[in-house]
């Protein structure tokens, strides 16, 4: 009987020690794992590669634009930067506002915090922004003053409550002529279906 009851209680250790053992291997699959979420994320905020012809430039303050920009990356698989400003604007909307305007009415062009890569192999650009007074934020000559265009599509995107993107396009025009780029025609963000038209329209994806 004594025997039987040592081996009755290893069994049971032994048991015990397994359903721990397994517990915690898959507790530690779950969370080192990467998940399916996880890649999409890494994907669409990867650095650019060298190997897309198409490259997405994009600045957003309230992340409006960050939204097309990211359904704009799914759809094309394009290499995709957020462009931002060396010193960032504040953080409440008034603040923000306040300098906006300011930069504005001085013609400043705020520095950039980006160190933009090598833009020769792409061809085609996709410039992204929030529409500020019917016309693109002043970081966006900022970033022409800095690249060299020379010879690339521009295709540019906004996002406004209101103001369509002709109202920014006489801006870019003089930007894209004065650098050489040849401005292709662009779309204010609504939905991702409209964007996903547009682009299958314009041969900038296949169907």
């Amino acid at each position: 009987m004594k025997k039987l009851s040592i081996t009755i209680t290893a069994l049971i250790l032994i048991g015990v020690v397994i359903l721990i053992g397994g517990g915690y291997s898959k507790a530690k699959s779950s969370s080192g794992g990467k998940t399916s979420m996880n890649r999409t994320h890494a994907v669409i905020n990867k650095k650019p590669t060298g190997k897309s012809r198409q490259l997405i430039m994009y600045f957003t303050l309230s992340g409006n634009t960050k939204k097309a920009a990211m359904a704009l990356q799914r759809d094309t698989g394009a290499d995709i930067i957020r462009i931002r400003p060396r010193k960032a604007y504040p953080s409440t909307y008034d603040a923000a506002v306040k300098v906006a305007k300011k930069e504005l009415a001085t013609n400043t062009h705020p520095a950039m915090a980006n160190k933009l890569p090598n833009l020769a192999q792409y061809k085609t650009i996709y410039i992204g922004f929030p529409t500020w007074w019917r016309q693109p934020p002043m970081i966006i000559h900022t970033l022409f003053d800095t690249a060299n265009f020379k010879q690339k599509a521009i295709v540019p995107f906004t996002t406004s409550m209101a103001s369509p993107i002709s109202s920014s396009m006489p801006y870019l025009r003089q930007m894209t002529n004065r650098d050489g780029a040849k401005l292709a025609k662009g779309i204010r963000y609504t939905n991702n279906d409209h964007l996903r038209k547009f682009l299958v329209k314009n041969k900038l994806v296949r169907k």
